[in-house]
């Protein structure tokens, strides 16, 4: 299933959302390609989304879910590819 969290996170003047898949990345780059959302939005394991893009997403089948929820989907899936720590 295609998921994505609230527009909350600010950057370069916008807020963003995050899509993923709790199922495969096949899945995810699929549906992203299909809306039109570029490659160079992909981040590890999910899609960086403007907020301006979260409704129509919604509107062709993405689940809105919380943050958190779409964590924990992500680590229940195996698909969860956390930032590296440290140098």
């Amino acid at each position: 299933m295609i998921l994505i969290d609230p527009p909350a996170v600010p950057w370069r003047g916008r807020l963003w959302s995050h899509l993923a898949s709790d199922v495969s990345f096949e899945e995810l780059h699929a549906f992203a390609a299909a809306h039109g959302l570029p490659a160079r939005g992909f981040d590890r394991d999910h899609y960086d989304v403007p907020a301006e893009h979260h409704d129509a997403l919604v509107a062709a089948g993405a689940r809105p879910v919380t943050s958190r929820e779409l964590v924990s989907a992500l680590r229940r899936a195996g698909l969860r590819r956390p930032k590296p720590t440290g140098a």
